[in-house]
């Protein structure tokens, strides 16, 4: 199955300039040397702790923020040489969805007019439009007569809805959802899930999923990217990077995270200790070493090497965790 995503060697980095004239400018390295893949209809989820650089990337590979080095090729479409008539062809391929879709409907506006909104930009009909917002709800299983309706008038789990309807209007083949239930009830939580993994399976969807619920990452993901100050620690399949992480940041995070099988609750857990490092002039050597409990002195001078496991997944450590 070919590629939908390509990402080789990306970098983002900001530059922060002290007092006046903006002398002692310092770098802040956001996205740093990251390097992966996402084959068409897999859902990739991304997980890390705040600051950990997951929105900045999702920022790039949609197009918003200016690479600073390598590439993000979507769909054929190399980014850092696109004609504006590809990056036009990319915007109705790729669709994002936030965590809060109340703060992007515009209250003054029907929904159905939001849900319009994208096609007429592009050019489409008001009369194809109308009936494509129509279609859209269908698919996202919401009654037609919530389009005369505004934002206030539904609840979250309604306005998600309609958020997923808004970004399957122009039939994308890509979606990043950034924390898509982050701000949902559990019951709700789980109805909007099954809705994405449906609309994937009738599509042919790509995801991109950002989100701090690992949860939600091993129930909807084919793959887990495991982002820590900027860089790409951990890469692989669902099963083989939740059940035997490779990674000391990503067993810290797994063991972090509320166990739901009453028979695992007795297992030993290690706990991530200390606070995460800045993106501002990390310095040489492992980002994690700081608190890593198996980091020896080589972990602090060299950048730690990419390896391929024998479970399928990557992992860029000195020293990964071996399990019998």
């Amino acid at each position: 199955m070919a590629n939908m995503i390509e990402v080789n060697n990306l970098q983002k980095h900001f530059t922060l300039s002290d007092g006046l004239f903006g002398r002692n400018s310092r770098i802040v390295r956001a996205v740093d040397n990251i390097t992966f893949s996402v084959k068409q209809g897999e859902v990739v989820g991304i997980v890390g702790e705040s600051g950990s650089g997951k929105t900045t990337l999702a920022r790039v590979i949609l197009g918003l923020t200016k690479i600073t080095d390598g590439s993000v090729t979507i769909n054929g479409v190399d980014l850092t040489s696109a004609t504006k008539k590809d990056m036009d062809k990319l915007h109705r391929e790729v669709a994002v969805v936030f965590q809060d879709p109340a703060s992007n409907l515009n209250p003054r506006e029907t929904l159905e007019s939001s849900i319009m909104r994208p096609m007429i930009i592009h050019g489409v009909q008001k009369s194809v439009a109308r009936q494509k917002a129509r279609d859209v709800m269908d698919m996202v299983k919401m009654d037609l007569k919530y389009l005369d309706s505004y934002p206030h008038q539904l609840s979250g789990g309604q306005l998600q809805r309609i958020a997923i309807a808004r970004a399957l209007a122009l039939s994308p083949k890509v979606m990043i959802l950034d924390e898509p239930t982050s701000a949902l009830d559990v019951s709700v939580q789980a109805q909007i899930l099954n809705l994405l993994l449906d609309l994937k399976a009738q599509m042919n969807l790509t995801y991109l999923i950002i989100t701090h619920d690992l949860n939600v990452i091993k129930y909807v993901s084919d793959k887990i990217a495991v982002m820590y100050l900027g860089q790409l620690v951990e890469f692989g399949p669902t099963g083989a990077v939740s059940d035997t992480p490779a990674h000391p940041y990503t067993k810290g995070l797994m063991d972090a995270a509320p166990i739901l099988d009453p028979e695992e609750r007795c297992r030993a857990k290690e706990m991530l200790k200390g606070d995460p490092g800045s993106l501002v002039d990390p310095g040489e050597g492992c980002r994690f070493y700081a608190r890593c409990q198996y980091a020896t002195p080589e972990c602090s001078r060299n950048d730690p090497p990419n390896t391929i496991l024998e479970s399928g997944h990557q992992v860029s450590c000195f020293h990964p965790l071996k399990y019998s």
